[in-house]
């Protein structure tokens, strides 16, 4: 069977995630430490002890993920796991996907994502950005809400903007902590069937992250990137490259433009994949890619149980 592998992005970090697995693959334990030699701190120690509000800061959560996602590759491999096709990662995912086609070399990705973090921190001051999650709308009814919302917070120079489009039913909104929670509260009135605040400061994939980007362009232009041996899906425009200069120019984009995983998952399905592998903790994407196509056979991977699951569904 065809299969492609997709890769979490924040949002799936846990304390203790993976701590199973890594009691029977001492690969887990082993990439941790490798990252952890590259940031100059116990990456693992956080990861299996916490605290969450540490694990939880964005120039933290970004390597710690990455490094999840491709310690259950290497685990994959090991046990001789079936190549995937195509791969896709959602938002820091990306990076992970990335690596694990051989596209970016493993210490520049750890760097890279740390550095990414600390940027897109720097970028909006603490407690002024915002995201939320608006459940049960059209894709369309979200995007008018926020252009109300941003409208009449125009006096503030806020913004707010639909920037993950998660599943149906389902999109992210980011911005300027006022414009989001005005966008909310309309969202309400049009009928939203849920709206929820996102634990986190950070406004990813708005505009607000367009200073970032910038300078995230120039570590980009400093770092090797290779043709990926697998496919990657880019959030940013739904395409595969295998230019380093076009795969940079995703990477920057992504960071101030929506994630697009709806239609990702659907350019998976198109290629003829049965079967998709979340690889990495959690199983947030399994639920929504579910929610994209039903016909889907999905499996994470984030405990022994879990990775013979997905091997014995190849």
């Amino acid at each position: 069977m065809s299969l492609a592998f997709i890769f979490p992005g924040q949002g799936s970090q846990s304390v203790g995630m993976l701590g199973a697995l890594a009691e029977s693959f001492p690969q887990v334990s082993e990439t941790f430490s490798q990252a952890s030699d590259i940031l100059k701190y116990d990456l693992w120690k956080l990861v299996c002890d916490g605290p969450i509000e540490e694990l939880n800061k964005t120039h933290i959560t970004q390597p710690a993920m990455l490094v999840a996602g491709i310690s259950v590759w290497r685990v994959w491999s090991e046990k001789g796991g079936v190549l995937p096709s195509i791969m896709a990662g959602h938002s820091l995912g990306e990076y992970t996907a990335l690596v694990c086609s051989g596209a970016l070399d493993f210490e520049d990705a750890v760097s890279l994502v740390a550095h990414r973090g600390q940027l897109m921190q720097d970028a909006v001051p603490a407690g002024t950005g915002a995201m939320a999650a608006i459940l049960g709308l059209e894709d369309d009814a979200v995007m008018e809400v926020c252009q109300i919302a941003e409208k009449e917070s125009a006096e503030r120079n806020e913004v707010v903007a639909a920037v993950n489009f998660n599943s149906p039913g389902q999109v992210v909104i980011a911005g300027s902590k006022g414009a989001v929670e005005r966008a909310m509260e309309i969202a309400k009135e049009k009928g939203a069937k849920r709206v929820l605040p996102l634990p986190v400061s950070v406004p990813s994939h708005c505009k607000l992250m367009r200073p970032a980007a910038d300078k995230l362009a120039e570590r980009l232009a400093q770092i090797e990137i290779k043709a990926p041996s697998i496919p990657v899906i880019h959030n940013y425009n739904v395409q595969t490259n295998s230019n380093a200069d076009d795969i940079r120019a995703a990477l920057t984009k992504q960071l101030y433009n929506p994630v697009r995983w709806v239609e990702s998952i659907q350019s998976i399905t198109e290629k003829n994949i049965g079967l998709l592998i979340e690889c990495g903790p959690g199983k947030v994407l399994t639920g929504l890619s579910k929610r994209i196509d039903k016909t889907l056979v999905t499996r994470p991977i984030f405990d022994p149980a879990s990775l013979d699951a997905a091997l014995e569904s190849c």
